[in-house]
């Protein structure tokens, strides 16, 4: 919950910094806040990296680094099947050498 606070200044600086906040596209309201915030090294929530790994926890462990390029392309091609509406092909059995 935001507390309400009520200051004092100059008119000149006032319409100098309302110009500002004019010019950077927010409120007077949030350009004071933001100046404060920065004056007292208020830390911004920053996002949880773990978010990024353990997406996943089921099937094959897999190596990305390694087999990105065939994940990104069975990804793409599943993608094309579904937006056409086509079945996937069989596989093409390998051919055997007759003697």
């Amino acid at each position: 919950m935001n507390a309400r606070t009520q200051i004092t200044m100059d008119p000149a600086m006032q319409r100098r910094a309302q110009a500002k906040a004019a010019e950077l596209g927010i409120s007077f309201a949030e350009y004071v806040r933001r100046l404060v915030a920065e004056d007292i090294g208020e830390s911004k929530p920053k996002a949880d990296i773990s978010i990024m790994f353990d997406l996943i926890d089921e099937g094959p462990p897999t190596n990305i680094a390694r087999d990105k390029d065939k994940m990104i392309g069975e990804a793409v091609w599943q993608n094309y099947l579904r937006k056409t509406g086509r079945k996937p092909r069989r596989r093409a059995r390998p051919a055997t050498s007759r003697r």
